[in-house]
């Protein structure tokens, strides 16, 4: 991908290296005595700092939220009962249809042993009262032809 011939030489850069200027100590000039009566708020505050820097501004209120509705508290004991109720429902609910399950599955089983019983049942009957296999000694008679058949004799 490279060819092998080039030389290589690494790039060289000027780096130019930054040193912090250290700020000058700030002199703290005392704050102005404002002459007040007790118990008022100054239009303007000023505040010292630690570093001995003086902040000026504007005494700004905290804004207060408006007093919430006090909401009536429900014991723990109740919230458990509450999901106990719930829970015993759902258990009740689900063993009813387990239950349903089960006899719905029955009555089936039970139909189709039914079924079986009718469809056996039919096929010993055609069996054992067919003619097909024998003749008997029944009598037959045709009126149109008038053929009367007894016991093999015809007339």
């Amino acid at each position: 991908m490279y060819p092998d011939h080039a030389p290589h030489v690494p790039a060289q850069r000027a780096v130019e290296v930054h040193q912090p200027t250290p700020n000058p100590p700030a002199v703290a000039t005392p704050a102005p005595v404002v002459p007040m009566q007790p118990g008022t708020v100054p239009a303007v505050a000023s505040i010292v700092m630690p570093d001995g820097r003086v902040v000026t501004g504007y005494a700004i209120e905290p804004a207060r939220p408006e007093p919430v509705t006090a909401k009536p508290a429900v014991s723990r004991a109740a919230v458990n009962v509450a999901l106990g109720g719930v829970g015993f429902l759902a258990v009740c609910g689900g063993l009813l249809l387990l239950t349903s399950f089960i006899a719905a599955l029955t009555a089936f089983i039970t139909q189709l042993i039914i079924l079986a019983a009718v469809i056996f049942g039919g096929w010993i009957a055609v069996q054992l009262f067919s003619t097909s296999g024998h003749q008997g000694a029944g009598t037959t008679v045709n009126i149109h032809k008038a053929v009367i058949k007894r016991n093999h004799f015809n007339r």
